[in-house]
């Protein structure tokens, strides 16, 4: 290659943002294009003003600091003194009332049977089946499939109202269809041990004495000026080093080109390399010209669609036991709507009103199987409100409300999914040397685990172009 190598990076996400990131300082010459459909960077990050607040986030709220991908990155970016962490993280299921979420859980999977005893979220039948698991004989993973593991070691309790309820949540998943490779520290415990309480219960000894007399730190983070504080970073830092990022640009199709002008055409334009990083379903429509295998499996991938209802009311109608805990979940059998709730206020002090006579709660509505996108404000607000309401045995009166739809937010990972990345990945090196998928419909939906995969796509396009180079 005798010219500055082009490249093309669809998609302004936290993926999208952290591979032009990447390869801008792996490949100082190159020219580098971000396009992004929407009118903004972030993707589903988003966080804006509300009654009176600044940064109040849209969609994720925080990322996890024990993976160190999204620590790193904000870090360099400039942003490590401007982190800060929840004031309260005591949260819990709500399961005909609230119960206070048992200690010694690794995304639900029990790794104390006496703190599981204590709990009354599970009957006495639910806890003795699931104290019989350390017994079991191995299960492995070849099933595939969160729920089934967890009801085949623990029952069907400690799935009901634990695992499914935190998983789900996370991923806006059924775990009944969810694939263990979404979920690495259970797919991990699984494959490693016979019995997972005690694997779990093994991993936080080690990670204990590891610590020694060390305090643990938090294990969640979050810029004070709200989630976007990074994309906006990374955005930033994209202009000062030449990257061109074009809003409102949807990109409809990828064609082959020529080594000369460029061997990919990304609705006409040259590239001497692309990353997708879109969605996986409307990524496929993108690849129909190049790639039949690819995009045939990319337009089978299932996302769930989910709102957020946030609201203000005033403090002084807020109890005063409830600002001891960050939300609760809402498990399958008793839930309608709503999935969690967060009482935003009490778990960021930095989201306090001047006054501090506003409470903020951001509630959660839709998942993997009931996408609520297209109901009416009408019909999304008072579900939030009256649903809430019984749970928490209140009247809410909001001040004020806001309501973001997210559609196509998370890729579902259905059984199989680590074989179906791979297959993808392997037809796009045949069939399409020089493209490359990226995000979270592919290995890892957190904040971590795209940016991680961003620097991962920023490496292997900077080996590819080398080696057509040579």
């Amino acid at each position: 290659m005798n010219t500055a190598p082009r490249i093309i990076v669809v998609g302004a996400g936290i993926t999208g943002l952290t591979a032009a990131y990447r390869l801008s300082a792996a490949l100082p010459g190159a020219r580098i294009t971000v396009i992004e459909a929407d009118d903004r960077v972030g993707g589903k990050i988003r966080s804006t003003p509300f009654a009176g607040i600044d940064g109040i986030d849209e969609g994720a709220d925080a990322f996890l600091t024990r993976v160190p991908h999204a620590m790193a990155l904000a870090a360099e970016l400039g942003l490590g003194d401007a982190l800060t962490s929840p004031a309260v993280a005591s949260a819990n299921v709500w399961w005909n009332g609230l119960h206070r979420i048992p200690e010694g859980l690794l995304l639900g999977v029990p790794s104390d049977l006496g703190k599981l005893a204590r709990t009354k979220l599970l009957t006495w039948p639910g806890k003795l089946r699931a104290a019989l698991e350390p017994i079991l004989p191995g299960t492995g993973v070849a099933q595939d499939s969160v729920g089934w593991l967890i009801r085949k070691r623990f029952g069907k309790q400690v799935h009901q109202r634990l695992v499914d309820p935190l998983v789900g949540s996370i991923y806006a998943a059924d775990t009944e269809q969810f694939s263990l490779y979404g979920v690495p520290q259970i797919e991990q415990l699984a494959s490693n041990n016979r019995s997972l309480l005690i694997g779990a219960r093994r991993n936080r000894a080690k990670a204990a004495k590891a610590a020694g007399n060390t305090p643990a730190g938090p294990i969640f983070a979050t810029p004070t000026a709200g989630m976007a504080a990074m994309t906006g970073a990374l955005a930033a830092a994209l202009a000062q080093r030449g990257v061109e990022i074009r809003l409102a640009s949807a990109v409809k199709r990828l064609h082959r080109g020529d080594i000369e002008r460029g061997r990919w055409l990304v609705d006409g334009e040259a590239a001497d390399a692309v990353v997708l990083a879109t969605p996986a379903k409307p990524t496929g429509a993108v690849l129909a010209d190049v790639s039949a295998e690819a995009a045939g499996s990319l337009a089978s991938f299932v996302h769930a669609g989910v709102v957020m209802v946030t609201l203000a009311i005033p403090a002084s109608e807020w109890p005063e036991p409830l600002r001891n805990y960050s939300g609760y979940l809402v498990p399958k059998p008793v839930q309608q709507w709503v999935t969690a709730v967060s009482f935003a206020t009490a778990k960021w002090n930095h989201w306090r009103s001047r006054d501090d006579d506003t409470f903020l709660l951001r509630i959660s509505l839709g998942r993997d199987g009931r996408d609520l996108t297209g109901e009416s404000d009408e019909a999304l607000l008072a579900a939030a409100i009256d649903e809430v309401g019984v749970h928490l045995d209140l009247k809410l009166r909001p001040t004020t409300h806001r309501i973001t739809r997210w559609p196509l937010a998370f890729p579902q990972y259905r059984p199989g999914h680590a074989n179906k990345v791979a297959g993808i990945e392997a037809a796009l090196a045949r069939d399409a040397p020089g493209v490359f998928v990226a995000g979270a419909s592919y290995r890892g939906i957190g904040i971590p685990a795209c940016i991680a995969q961003g620097n991962a796509v920023a490496v292997a396009v900077s080996a590819f172009l080398e080696t057509v180079s040579d």
